[in-house]
């Protein structure tokens, strides 16, 4: 009995002396530890799960959009600040001219992968009597991918007449959140630079940090010399959302954003 009692009483002891060991008497490499991190108010912060497969970027895409952008840069730098006519049809100094002008200079490298055989081409704005009740400049016509338009579009704004002008204002600054490097802007606005239908190219995706987005234009700010219509060629421009919103959150007019499709290939 005494032997009995004398080993529970070492191995009681053995038991006490393991619990009272610190944990770096153990090896690290034996010790596995999660962490875990917690918010402000003490919920789990979940792990980030890595995204999709197939959300990541397309390099031809990338490379589209790279292209556009510096078509637009060559284009302002040729200007050297000076006013360019923007009267004529011809003339790619007009704000939309502009955007398809640098566009089709970039688009004969590329296509889309549902329709490898078809030139890529950019709508025109659709027919002020299709715009009513807004006014024209809000949006393009409707061209489908099967005839050469590769954007589609990703968000649009409205203002809408029986939601209150603060509302309607919270709705448009979340739709000019959705900004992103590479989207074709159109809008009819009223602002200080002018009055009605007005293209850009978004050069960055939108900066929650600063609440701002870049752009590239022509035409937004200009003058009329001897009745003649001359505009400035801008690129990397930088605004607050809120003075875009100023502009089209208005009533009868509105604003969309068009984002090239993702399945954008090189061409063959």
């Amino acid at each position: 009995m005494k032997t009995r009692r004398g080993i529970t009483r070492i191995i009681a002891a053995l038991l006490v002396l393991s619990a009272l060991l610190p944990v770096t008497a153990f090896p690290e490499e034996d010790v596995e530890i999660e962490e875990i991190l917690f918010d402000a108010e003490g919920n789990i912060i979940p792990e980030e799960t890595p995204a999709p497969a197939g959300e990541a970027e397309n390099p031809a895409r990338a490379d589209f959009i790279d292209d556009i952008i510096a078509a637009g840069k060559k284009v302002f730098d040729e200007a050297r600040g000076k006013l360019q006519r923007a009267q004529y049809k011809e003339d790619i100094y007009i704000c939309k001219n502009f955007t398809v002008y640098v566009f089709r200079q970039a688009r004969d490298k590329y296509r889309m992968a549902e329709f490898p055989d078809v030139k890529l081409k950019i709508p025109d704005n659709l027919p002020s009597a299709e715009c009513k009740p807004y006014y024209y400049g809000y949006c393009w016509k409707e061209v489908s991918a099967s005839d050469g338009n590769p954007f589609e579009i990703a968000a649009q704004f409205l203002y809408d007449k029986n939601l209150s002008e603060a509302e309607n204002r919270e709705k448009a600054m979340e739709f000019m959140r959705q900004i992103r490097r590479g989207d074709y802007f159109q809008m009819t606005a009223e602002y200080s630079h002018g009055n009605g239908a007005h293209s850009a190219v978004m050069i960055a995706d939108y900066n929650p940090e600063t609440d701002t987005v870049r752009w590239m234009d022509s035409n937004m700010v200009g003058k009329k010399i001897n009745g003649v219509r001359y505009g400035k060629v801008q690129f990397d421009e930088e605004e607050k959302i809120s003075w875009w919103v100023d502009a089209f959150c208005k009533k009868k007019r509105g604003a969309t954003i068009y984002r090239l499709r993702q399945d954008i290939i090189y061409a063959e």
